[in-house]
C-alpha cells in the first residue's frame, strides 16, 4: 500500500491564496456547484450533501500484492454443520490470499477438501490426470512461494509428483517445480514449462533423498524476480539450502499468473489412491505485474452540514480554507487501513488509548473458513461505544478488523465526524451499522440507482471521488420479515480512474481479508463485466 504526492513547491503554495472564485450550477442530478479560479476548478459541492471535491495536490494511490500463509486451519466441509451450512468440497478460502480453485481429474470437486485442519488434500485416482489448486489472483509476477507438502503411500510401479505451480495460466500452459516421488523412495526435482499441452524440461537435480517414507514432508520455494527462478527443495525436518537446487530462466510472456499446487500419478502407478497432503502454502513476497493505481488531484472533504445549494460568503470561506491543505481527507484516511500500513494510537479520550489507523482484517474466521460480517470501528479499536439508539460492546476476537460497513463509518464516521447510530435512524441523520440500510436512510443524496430487480445498470455519469458505492453481490432478497434483512449486501468508497482508464472503488471484502483496492477474487472496478460491476446497485453521497 502507498500513495504518494507530487513535490509541493512554491508554485503550489502559492495556488491556495485564490482571487475571485466564481460559482456555477452544474447541469444534471443531484444539484451541484462548481466553484472555479479563472480556467482552474477549486471544488466541487453538491446540493444535500457534506462531501465536497476539492482540488489540490497530485496524488497517487498504488496497492501491491500482500505477504500471507494459508496453513488451512478450517474444515471444508464441515462434516459437524447441517449440510445447507457446508461449502462444497475444495479448498475454500485463503486468508489474504485470495480463494482456491480446484480442478483436474475425473472426480471432480470431491478428490479435494480439507478434512483435518492444518492440511488440505487431493486424491488422485487416476494416471496421467493432473489434479490443480491454484489462487484465484491472475496477476501475480515477481513471487517468492513455498508449500510444504506429502504423500500418504510411497507409489509403487510409477512414481508420483507434486509440483508447486507460477505464472499458471491454465493447466495447460504454466511453470512448475516438480518433486517426484519414485517407488525406491527416491525424490527428484525437475523445473518444467507447459505450454500447449507441451512439456519441457528447464532443469533437473536428483536424487536428492532416498530412502524417503511415507508420510514425509518437503518444501519447495520458488523465488522469481524479473526473467530468473530460482528453486529450492528440501526436506520440512531439515533446514533450508544456502544454495537454490536450480536455477531456470522464464520467457517474458509467461512471468504472469497465478501461484498454486499440481498433484499428479504417472502411468503405470498400482496402489492408487494416493492422498497428496498440502500443509502450508506461503506467499512471503510478490507483486503484481501491474498493480492497482489511481492518480488524481481529488480531495474530498466535508463541511459542517449539508450544502443548501447557495453559494454564501460562509461556504467561500470553508473552501478557501481549504485551498492548499494538507490536512487529511477521506482518502487520507481510508489508505491507512490498506496491508501495510503502521497503526497509530489515537489521542480521543473515547478510544482509551487504542489503535484508531493501522492495517485491518476483515473479520475472525468460522470452522470453515468464512469471514463472518461482525467487525464496526468501534470492534477494531476494541473499545465500548455510546450511540444515540443504545451503547454497543466490542465484538470479542475482532480487534483491528473492519467488515465493509464499519470501513466505512471508521472513516467517514468516527475520523471525519458524520453522525452514526448503532442501528439505522429513519430521520436520515446519521449513518446506519448496514450496507443495506444506508441505501436509503445515509445521510446525503442519493446519486444513481439500477431500476429494480434484473433492470438497467446504474448510470455513473454523475460518479465522483468520495462517493459510496453499494452492491447486491449475492443478488438474494431480502427477508421481508426480518426488519434488518436487505438486499444489498457490500459498500465500498469510488477512489477515481486507474491507469487502465476503469472506476477503482475501496471496500474491506472477505476475499481480500480487509480493506483493498485490488482484485483479489475479483476486480475492485465498476466498470464490467466482473461482479462488482455486475451487482452495482446504488452510489450515494454523504
Amino acid at each position: 500500500m502507498a500513495f504518494t504526492g507530487a513535490p509541493y513547491d512554491t508554485a503550489a503554495f502559492a495556488r491556495s491564496f485564490l482571487g475571485e472564485l466564481k460559482a456555477t450550477v452544474l447541469p444534471g442530478t443531484p444539484v451541484r456547484t462548481e466553484v472555479r479560479h479563472g480556467d482552474q476548478r477549486v471544488a466541487v459541492l453538491t446540493k444535500g450533501a457534506r462531501t465536497v471535491v476539492v482540488s489540490g495536490l497530485e496524488r497517487t494511490f498504488t496497492e501491491n500484492k500482500q505477504s500471507f500463509a494459508d496453513v488451512f486451519d478450517r474444515l471444508v466441509p464441515d462434516p459437524e454443520l447441517k449440510p445447507a451450512e457446508r461449502l462444497k468440497p475444495g479448498w475454500g478460502s485463503s486468508r489474504a490470499g485470495g480463494t482456491w480453485s480446484v480442478h483436474g481429474g475425473t472426480a471432480g470437486d470431491a478428490d479435494f477438501g480439507v478434512h483435518t485442519r492444518g492440511a488440505a488434500t487431493m486424491v488422485l485416482k487416476d494416471t496421467e490426470e493432473g489434479r490443480y489448486a491454484t489462487l484465484t489472483d491472475d496477476g501475480i509476477s515477481d513471487v517468492d512461494v513455498m508449500c510444504e507438502a506429502s504423500f500418504d503411500k510411497v507409489p509403487v510401479g510409477n512414481a508420483c509428483s507434486v509440483a508447486l505451480l507460477f505464472g499458471y495460466r491454465s493447466g495447460s500452459a504454466h511453470y512448475r517445480a516438480r518433486l517426484s516421488f519414485t517407488t525406491k523412495g527416491e525424490v527428484d526435482l525437475r523445473v518444467e514449462k507447459v505450454e500447449d499441452l507441451r512439456t519441457v524440461v528447464l532443469a533437473e537435480a536428483g536424487p536428492l533423498a532416498t530412502g524417503v517414507r511415507a508420510g514425509a514432508v518437503w518444501k519447495i520455494r520458488v523465488r522469481r524476480r524479473g526473467v530468473k527462478a530460482l528453486v529450492t527443495a528440501w526436506p520440512a525436518a531439515g533446514v533450508e539450502p544456502g544454495e537454490p537446487t536450480a536455477q531456470v530462466e522464464v520467457a517474458e510472456g509467461g512471468r504472469r499468473g497465478r501461484v498454486g499446487v499440481r498433484g499428479f500419478a504417472s502411468s503405470g502407478c498400482t496402489n492408487l489412491p494416493v492422498t497428496l497432503a498440502v500443509r502450508r502454502f506461503e506467499v512471503a513476497d510478490a507483486t503484481w505485474a501491474v498493480p492497482p493505481s489511481v492518480t488524481h488531484r481529488d480531495w474530498v472533504r466535508l463541511l459542517d452540514a449539508p450544502f443548501d445549494g447557495v453559494w454564501t460568503p460562509a461556504v467561500e470561506a470553508v473552501v478557501r480554507g481549504w485551498a492548499g491543505s494538507m490536512a487529511p481527507d477521506v482518502f487520507s484516511y481510508a489508505m491507512m487501513f490498506l496491508p501495510g500500513a503502521p497503526h497509530v494510537r489515537g489521542a480521543d479520550p473515547r478510544v482509551g488509548g487504542a489503535d484508531v489507523l493501522g492495517d485491518a482484517g476483515y473479520g475472525e474466521p468460522d470452522s470453515q473458513g468464512l469471514l463472518p460480517v461482525g467487525a464496526d470501528f468501534h470492534d477494531y479499536m476494541q473499545q465500548p461505544w455510546a450511540f444515540p439508539d443504545g451503547m454497543r460492546k466490542p465484538e470479542d476476537k475482532q480487534h483491528r478488523h473492519l467488515d465493509c460497513s464499519g470501513y466505512v463509518r471508521m472513516v467517514y464516521g468516527f475520523h471525519l465526524g458524520v453522525d452514526m447510530v448503532a442501528v439505522k435512524d429513519p430521520a436520515r441523520k446519521a449513518l446506519p451499522r448496514k450496507s443495506g440500510a444506508m441505501v436509503d436512510l445515509a445521510p446525503g443524496v442519493r446519486v444513481a440507482q439500477r431500476a429494480g430487480s434484473g433492470g438497467s445498470g446504474v448510470d455513473l455519469g454523475q460518479l465522483q471521488p468520495g462517493d459510496l458505492v453499494l452492491f447486491d453481490v449475492h443478488d438474494v432478497a431480502g427477508d421481508p420479515d426480518d426488519p434488518e434483512s436487505y438486499d444489498v449486501d457490500h459498500v465500498g468508497i469510488y477512489l477515481g480512474l486507474d491507469r487502465e482508464g476503469k472506476r477503482r472503488f475501496l471496500s474491506s471484502r472477505k476475499s481480500a481479508d480487509g480493506p483493498t483496492m485490488a482484485d483479489i477474487s475479483g476486480a475492485s472496478i465498476l466498470d464490467g463485466p466482473g461482479i462488482y460491476a455486475d451487482s452495482l446497485h446504488t452510489v450515494h453521497r454523504l
